[in-house]
């Protein structure tokens, strides 16, 4: 098989005609916002949109290909072809290559990889015409499906059940490009990957069962923003909606059952605070930046896959929702849409006193 093997789908059109913007799903995960004084916490419950929040149902369907009929015989053909559930896939990608994938090849699981296999999906036993000879190319959007209806089972079953869904790694599928199908070939392979929100695919080492499948980014990772939502990492001088700070095992503090999220709140109000006073250098650093503390939950269909990490990480939230962007990283100096924060009045010594209530009377 040679590069023109596989197809590298679009987004799916919206109603303009061009392809739809991948978004970031709210439903992942609450995020605790914290609004820290010097030497206080206060949590504020908020939903919002944070990267890797995307349903799997809005991942790509797939991310590998090209177009033309496969040469028969090829190294690229046999290591498709003759991948099985188990298998781990490796290749240049398209944007160092040009476009040329002809160097995929079987690699062992445990070095850098972009596709495992779970299993594949042969569409010629399916009845019915709607892949038959002579069968219409399916398209992006009926792959996307046909990955939902077949390849979600077969990942669980592969990995027995222990399948994160709002986890690093989603669900992908792996189709002939439309030269290749109008050739016959209807043989497809199913499999985990680790993807951005634009669709591209990482690097990962090691099997997906043998590690934590949490949805955490290093310390220190900048995550990029478009339209006030979080995108892909970048380079913390790019602007970026927040910057990861820990990473936290919730693990260690509750090696029994999922702990209910109050009770993660509890213990990551902590834990989170402590980490950006660290992180920063002092406990006035992020009220000074105007800057604000979050944290992820972990959901109980993550816990059972066995999902114990979360990241603590800082950004600057907008009235109107998301983020504002950042340029530089919160260890030093930053802006924020473009000017730089000016630190809010200092809290007056002594006991503060609330204000009172219209007609109330003064305090003694």
């Amino acid at each position: 098989m040679s590069e023109d093997k596989f197809e590298m789908p679009s987004d799916p059109a919206g109603p303009s005609g061009l392809p739809e913007k991948k978004t970031v799903s709210a439903n992942r995960t609450r995020r605790v916002l914290a609004a820290v004084a010097v030497g206080a916490v206060v949590a504020a419950i908020a939903t919002i949109a944070i990267s890797g929040g995307m349903s799997q149902n809005d991942k790509p369907a797939v991310t590998i290909g090209g177009g033309g009929a496969p040469a028969t015989g090829s190294a690229n053909e046999n290591a498709f072809t003759s991948a099985g559930a188990g298998d781990c896939l490796n290749w240049t990608p398209a944007t160092e290559s040009g476009g040329d994938r002809t160097d995929m090849a079987k690699v062992a699981c445990d070095s850098v990889h972009r596709f495992e296999v779970a299993g594949p999906l042969d569409l010629s036993v399916f009845p019915g015409a709607e892949f038959g000879p002579g069968s219409r190319y399916p398209g992006a959007l009926r792959f996307a499906e046909l990955r939902d209806e077949h390849c979600t089972p077969i990942v669980n079953s592969y990995l027995g059940s222990r399948f994160d869904p709002k986890g690093k790694f989603s669900v992908g599928l792996m189709f002939p490009s439309e030269s290749a199908w109008s050739s016959g070939d209807r043989s497809l392979r199913c499999g985990l990957q680790f993807s951005t929100t634009t669709g591209e695919l990482l690097p990962f080492a090691g099997r997906v069962a043998d590690q934590d499948q949490s949805n955490v980014w290093d310390v220190g990772t900048c995550i990029g923003i478009n339209l006030n939502l979080p995108t892909d990492p970048v380079d913390c001088t790019s602007p970026h909606a927040y910057e990861v700070i820990s990473v936290i095992d919730l693990g260690t503090q509750f090696p029994g059952t999922m702990p209910s999220v109050e009770d993660q709140d509890r213990y990551l109000e902590g834990v989170c605070t402590q980490a950006a006073n660290e992180y920063l250098g002092s406990a006035e650093a992020l009220r000074n930046k105007t800057l604000t503390l979050f944290w992820d939950n972990i959901a109980l269909e993550s816990w059972l896959a066995g999902s114990r990490r979360v990241n603590c990480s800082i950004g600057k939230e907008v009235e109107t929702g998301g983020f504002a962007a950042i340029t530089g990283s919160a260890k030093g100096e930053i802006l924020i849409n473009g000017v730089a924060p000016v630190p809010p009045p200092a809290a007056p010594e002594g006991r503060s006193l609330p204000t009172p209530l219209p007609g109330a009377a003064p305090p003694s």
